[in-house]
């Protein structure tokens, strides 16, 4: 099914209207490519103008980059050229397409949605945020989220003054900014711990770092002392975070210019001033045509290596943290068991890139570089690279690596500067901070501890026990969490697991007593493994225990720890839940689960009963089962020495809508060229696609898009579908959207890129569709300029909800139930 179209744009047949003069009739011809229902504005004839730029090989990306803001440059399709994304101006774009025509080896596109985007205003955003960017704070307001963090959990968080910007030393009195670092541990208990360091915004444009940093702050706060992972990770580790890196650029940034650099002034006379930040660390400065001597280029390295405030505030913050484990010799590798490391957050692209950045030579630490890389791209979907996309020189990764010994790395997020909030929310936030929490657990040993499986402990990772009781304790060794997408990591079979009450394992005082933990299967013979251990609770005192998992694979590598609270209650005094979960219609008992906080029991299937001890407290109660609504009874109190009853009776799901591709008949809108074309599976014979008979087009803009439909009364509603796909990895992109107002606007809930040729069923919970009368989903593929693909193919489509159930009143202690809420009623809208 992978067709891949060859490209087509030979330079004669290219010139003429690639030679088309920048006049008043610029904004016309884009009006001519432009996407459907889009709104257009006035582009003048100056520009700027977003082009995409085919080059020849990485080697010409230097070259441009001395004379272009080059927004990102990176390999696309299987003929090794480069890609190469930038704002020009109308000259600039004339000159650049005259060079085409001269066969110069590029060739030059207009990348309409960002040219748009860059010529539309901005709205004012209300309740706070960068205008037209709500979900982007400013950085007053990212300054004033961490002073409140720290208000709030002064054990947790420091607010760290580590020097001044550039306009504060050099500006206007009251200009600039302190350099601030939040630093966030348990000061509880005491040290040395392993650090990590994160940069967010030292490139002011891109605005998804800092607010990822931030969110990483927020919780890691909000999670110590309630989620277990984050406790131990705070009691034992510290997060360094540089929330904005360079606060002078990115008020400018706010603005809506595309600002990159400092406002150092002094080299430029021109509104290009400044140098940027990361070409200006001492490691290697200017040493390889990595960046630029001009002071008006975007790639300006500065008069001097670390001569800008802000690098000279960050280097030393780095030394002062970090140890010096390596010299600077280019061949002789950091300790294996060297500690910590160091992210510097940019935007965009979707990679992961680490050092070298200033050679294309494999750094003394290659092969575990390659592994933490490849360990990060797995939680983010991201570009696994050794180096950068074209040559850096001066850079934060390559400075931490080169003069520290620290592992640093430039992780590239999302798909633009400024980046929808949609997206961000969705996919760059949920996917990162994944990546970050699994780089916080393993910075005690880097080069180590990624080589080892990962430990993950089942939903509910809390549990409770009276003295003496016998606890079973199930995780999942994995050695195979990986990304693929750039070479593949060596895998090995799980060859033990280990479980530690209290004290972690890598303790020297005191020792900690491990008890192994056994393959579910009997046999450690696979590299992932079902691992559980019957935990003895004699002898542990009442109150909450830590326990550590961690796995061992076949070639000796430990992996990352993970970590469940386990409470030891006196079952006379603690409080106690019971009750009985039924289904709403048929009265019948239901084997289900219920879950009080982090706490979770599983019903008898034959009577639908269940009973739990808890600590005292106030919980969100959970019931849910296979093909029911979940129902959640809020703010039920858990008293000391009486049982609290809440029963359930859980509606199931009906089909809302439901689609299986054969005829089409459901009243869904069809932009072409979405359509029903035979498909050998996964329904009988059609399926609907983007793309039928062929590839996708350039520049698509296409939806399959569903009826109305009333929701009201309805709860737990969710869309599932399956799909094959083949779209240009990080350029072409299908989107699942949804909507409560009829269509008027979106909401992204799945993205999907890259290639997967086998039938998946995917299930995405829709709880803003709950009671809502104007549902609508939709399919929506969406391309850039050249490289088409095959296209996404998608099929039997169910949309279930359930009625939504009756308040849960009168949950009464001592045994008395709830009461009857007899037969339901549905109606399928």
């Amino acid at each position: 099914m992978r067709h891949r179209r060859a490209l087509s744009l030979a330079l004669l047949t290219l010139c003429w209207c690639l030679l088309l003069p920048v006049t008043a009739n610029a904004a016309e011809n884009l009006a001519d490519e432009a996407l459907p229902h889009e709104t257009l504005v006035s582009i003048p004839d100056a520009g700027p103008w977003v082009v995409g730029i085919w080059l020849d090989d990485a080697d010409a990306v230097g070259a441009l980059e001395q004379r272009l803001d080059v927004w990102r440059a990176a390999p696309k399709g299987d003929g090794g050229k480069m890609l190469v994304l930038t704002a020009v101006s109308g000259e600039e774009l004339a000159d650049l397409r005259a060079e085409g025509l001269r066969g110069e080896g590029l060739e030059v596109h207009i990348d309409r949605r960002r040219t748009l985007e860059l010529h539309t205003p901005r709205p004012q955003t209300e309740g706070g945020g960068i205008p037209g960017y709500p979900c982007y704070r400013t950085v007053e307001e990212t300054f004033a989220t961490a002073q409140g963090l720290v208000a709030s959990r002064p054990d947790l968080a420091s607010w760290v003054d580590i020097g001044d910007s550039w306009d504060k030393i050099h500006g206007a009195p009251g200009a600039g900014y302190d350099l601030r670092v939040l630093v966030l541990t348990n000061s509880a208990v005491a040290g040395p711990k392993p650090k990590l360091l994160v940069l967010g915004a030292i490139h002011a444009r891109e605005y998804t770092t800092a607010e990822l940093v931030t969110r990483f702050a927020e919780m890691l706060v909000a999670g110590h002392g309630v989620d277990p992972e984050i406790t131990w990770l705070l009691d034992h580790h510290e997060a360094h975070l540089v929330l904005q890196a360079n606060p002078d650029g990115r008020k400018k940034a706010e603005t809506g210019l595309s600002w990159r650099k400092n406002v150092n002034d002094n080299a430029c006379a021109t509104s290009d001033y400044g140098v940027d930040l990361n070409r200006n660390f001492l490691f290697q400065w200017g040493c390889c045509g990595g960046s630029s001597s001009s002071g008006c280029t975007q790639t300006y390295r500065g008069l001097s290596p670390g001569s800008e405030p802000e690098t000279q505030a960050i280097q030393a913050y780095m030394r002062s943290i970090f140890p010096d484990q390596r010299p600077n010799d280019l061949s002789i590798p950091a300790p294996a068991d060297a500690t910590g490391v160091m992210l510097d957050l940019h935007s965009f692209g979707g990679d992961v890139l680490w050092s070298w950045g200033f050679t294309g030579t494999q750094p003394p630490n290659g092969d575990a570089l390659y592994t933490l890389g490849r360990k990060f791209a797995f939680f983010n979907g991201y570009r696994p690279q050794h180096g950068s996309l074209g040559t850096v020189d001066g850079a934060t990764k390559d400075f931490a690596y080169g003069d520290l010994g620290v592992p640093g790395y430039t992780v590239e997020l999302g798909s633009d500067f400024f980046q929808n909030c949609n997206v961000f929310d969705q996919t760059i936030l949920p996917d990162n901070l994944q990546s970050l929490l699994y780089t916080l657990k393993v910075v005690r040993t880097p080069y180590l501890t990624p080589a080892g499986p990962e430990m993950l402990v089942a939903t509910g990772t809390s549990l409770t026990a009276a003295p003496g009781d016998l606890v079973d304790i199930t995780a999942d060794a994995d050695d195979t969490r990986y990304s693929s997408a750039n070479g593949t990591e060596p895998v090995q079979n799980v060859a033990a697991a280990e479980l530690y009450v209290d004290t972690p394992p890598w303790s020297t005082s005191p020792v900690p007593s491990p008890q192994a933990m056994t393959a579910d299967d009997g046999a450690f013979d696979e590299p992932a493994e079902l691992v559980t251990a019957t935990l003895d609770t004699t002898g542990l005192p009442l109150g909450r225990h830590l326990v550590y998992l961690r796995g061992q694979d076949a070639g000796g590598n430990w992996g990352a720890a993970s970590g469940l609270f386990l409470y030891v209650l006196d079952p006379i005094t603690a409080p106690r839940l019971s009750g009985v979960v039924r289904d709403a219609r048929s009265d019948l008992p239901l084997a289900a689960k219920v879950r009080a906080g982090d706490f979770q029991t599983a019903t008898d299937p034959v009577t639908g009963a269940y009973t739990m001890l808890l600590p005292e407290g106030t919980y969100d109660v959970v019931a849910s089962a296979p093909d029911h609504a979940d129902i959640t009874v809020a703010g039920v109190v858990a008293i000391s020495s009486q049982t609290t009853t809440v029963n359930f009776d859980l509606p199931a799901f009906e089909a809302v809508l439901e689609e299986d591709g054969e005829t089409g008949g459901l009243g869904w809108s069809t932009q072409a060229p979405w359509a029903l074309t035979t498909e050998a599976a996964h329904s009988p014979t059609h399926s609907w696609t983007d793309s039928p008979g062929g590839d996708y087009g350039d520049n698509a803009e296409v939806s399959l898009t569903s009826p109305v439909l009333d929701l009201t009364g309805y709860t737990g509603t969710s869309l599932s579908w399956w799909q094959i796909y083949d779209l240009e990895s990080g350029y072409d992109f299908g989107y699942v959207e949804v909507s409560t107002n009829g269509g008027t606007s979106w909401t992204t809930v799945e993205t999907v890129n890259g290639l997967d040729t086998t039938w998946h069923q995917l299930t995405v919970p829709l709880p803003q569709l709950d009671d809502q009368a104007n549902a609508r989903i939709r399919f929506r593929l969406s391309s850039d300029f050249s490289i088409n693909e095959d296209g996404w193919h998608v099929d039997d489509i169910l949309l279930r909800s359930a009625p939504a159930a009756p308040d849960l009143t009168g949950i009464f202690t001592d045994g008395f139930e709830a009461g009857d809420f007899g037969a339901w009623s549905s109606r399928v809208p």
